[in-house]
């Protein structure tokens, strides 16, 4: 059974009531994202959080950057535990939890960076819990539905950051340049020196660029975290 919380070094993320816990590739999009946006000489003033979970993007993201960050969260549960686990965090104040569903949401305000961990794994088998396949299938949000959610709450001269399998993400890709989004950064990573890679964080925005690609390797040929892992994640890691 997987633990009711994981503790980070400035935040606890309680996630009993959410059926996505946290895991090593959304901290590695957190953190990565996070420092993309801290490196990019512009102020960062508002961010959405698609998809929230228990609010662990978010949460990574408020550590590092001084924005307000909206988290939309369609499960009520998780929308609630969220709640909670900003209420509880450092930054209470600039942290919100709206339940909605992106789909159908009205875009009262545009955002300068949109995150997202969006359902994995188009068409493949599903497990048979409901909640676990809404949060990893599309079967409630698909690529084509959440480039449009992101082109209805983004700013024109925005960026967005998205982790997906690594064999969909050409896919994505595609359908992200026809919706006019072309990837700045890419982060392509393994569970270890010995595997092949498994998940892609990409950042995107209108501007077309030939894209930084980077890869990162979790674990060394000794099972011990890399370096390159180690400092991306020692700001949030409480041992590292």
């Amino acid at each position: 059974m997987a633990n009711n919380y994981f503790q980070f070094k400035q935040f606890t993320v309680y996630q009993d009531q959410c059926a996505m816990k946290v895991c090593t590739d959304a901290c590695i999009q957190g953190a990565f994202t996070a420092q993309y946006l801290a490196g990019q000489g512009r102020v960062v003033n508002t961010i959405l959080d698609i998809g929230a979970g228990t609010g662990l993007l978010t949460l990574l993201l408020a550590q590092q950057l001084p924005a307000a960050i909206t988290a939309i969260e369609l499960d009520a549960a998780a929308a609630a535990q969220a709640r909670q686990n900003f209420a509880a965090s450092p930054w209470a104040a600039r942290l919100q939890v709206t339940e909605a569903d992106i789909r159908t949401l009205s875009p009262h305000n545009l955002y300068d960076h949109i995150i997202t961990n969006p359902p994995f794994y188009e068409g493949s088998l599903k497990s048979g819990n409901a909640l676990r396949n809404q949060a990893m299938h599309a079967t409630t949000l698909s690529y084509e539905a959440l480039l449009q959610a992101v082109a209805a709450h983004l700013q024109p001269h925005g960026s967005f950051s998205v982790l997906l399998p690594y064999a969909a993400f050409p896919v994505f890709r595609q359908l992200a340049a026809g919706a006019g989004y072309y990837p700045q950064q890419l982060l392509e990573i393994k569970q270890s020196v010995r595997h092949g890679y498994f998940r892609t964080v990409g950042i995107f925005s209108r501007q077309p660029a030939a894209p930084v690609v980077s890869t990162l390797s979790i674990y060394d040929d000794k099972n011990m975290y890399t370096p390159a892992f180690s400092a991306l994640l020692r700001p949030y890691y409480l041992y590292l």
